[in-house]
């Protein structure tokens, strides 16, 4: 007979948009941000579950990205606050929140192709007497850090599999090795929260499960992870907690086997299709492009199949 799960407890009363958390490590409210009179980010109240892996997804252009620039600092919100582990971070520089603990990587990578791997790892460590303008002049201050910083770094990279590439130059990489060594590099600083901004996209099929494979183990390791990915295979592959947002608003929470079916997030996903004709065959493609790649597959073979058809 085998053996009966439940899921793990995540939220305090029924899921729905902003509801509590047992224990969250990042709680935010207010938070909004506007571009030239048009509101790209308004979240009133949300909270990020600790030690789980939460997916933030919604249609293009909901405000996911912009959220996250917000909370790590790459972007100044026109109102809003924000706690992370106890200690407030609204306003607080990029570089501050990283050693803080709660890290991010980005949707483009921002590798430093001229530098090597191993560089490009060595710049993600903290407490570098070495970046002081008098600790530099002496060796004897920064030798045995800038030691212990390498050893960190290589044990990461061959934890990622890039410790044959460690003095190539980071431009050298592929697509899917430059998001490895993006989160290699986040590692540097030992984070509690690791954001992640579509890892998967422009991913190699042949590193994707390797990928996949690395964020459960930050969950293992006692990390909390949040992701934004367009992808529901994966999501509901690895996370724990599912948060939708739409048009900059949160609109939907739950588990990620439940959230979908959840009228607030087909509305949000349809109403980004508004133009679409659902009754046809490419209509309804081009929906599940953007809410499950797998019915996409399915939807591109029977289109396939009735090209056959009618070319008899």
């Amino acid at each position: 007979m085998p053996k009966e799960t439940t899921k793990p407890v995540l939220q305090i009363g029924e899921p729905g948009p902003g509801v509590a958390k047992v224990d969250p490590i990042l709680v935010a409210d207010n938070v909004t941000r506007t571009f030239g009179g048009m509101t790209a980010v308004d979240v009133q109240h949300v909270e990020i579950p600790r030690g789980a892996i939460t997916a933030l997804i919604g249609p293009n252009g909901a405000g996911k990205t912009t959220f996250f620039n917000l909370l790590t600092g790459f972007d100044r919100p026109d109102s809003g606050a924000w706690v992370f582990d106890g200690q407030d971070l609204a306003g607080v520089p990029a570089y501050k929140v990283a050693r803080k603990g709660m890290v991010r990587t980005f949707q483009l990578t921002k590798a430093l192709g001229l530098l090597s791997v191993l560089e490009n790892m060595r710049l993600g460590a903290t407490k570098q007497s070495g970046e002081h303008f008098f600790g530099a002049l002496f060796k004897s201050t920064w030798k045995k850090r800038e030691a212990d910083i390498t050893d960190q770094a290589m044990e990461l990279l061959a934890r990622f599999k890039l410790d044959t590439k460690a003095n190539d130059y980071a431009a050298s990489l592929s697509g899917g090795q430059r998001k490895l060594l993006e989160m290699a590099r986040a590692l540097m600083t030992k984070p509690e929260l690791v954001m992640l901004d579509e890892p998967m996209a422009g991913v190699n099929p042949a590193l994707t499960q390797s990928l996949l494979g690395h964020i459960l183990n930050l969950k293992t390791e006692g990390m909390t992870v949040l992701f934004v990915e367009h992808d529901m295979h994966m999501v509901r592959t690895i996370a724990d907690w599912v948060i939708v947002m739409a048009e900059g608003n949160i609109v939907a929470e739950g588990y990620p086997d439940t959230v979908m079916n959840d009228p607030a997030v087909i509305d949000a996903y349809l109403g980004a299709h508004h133009d679409t004709d659902l009754g046809s065959l490419t209509g309804q493609l081009e929906v599940a492009q953007d809410i499950d790649p797998h019915l996409a597959h399915e939807i591109e073979e029977e289109i396939e199949e009735e090209a056959h058809h009618d070319g008899k």
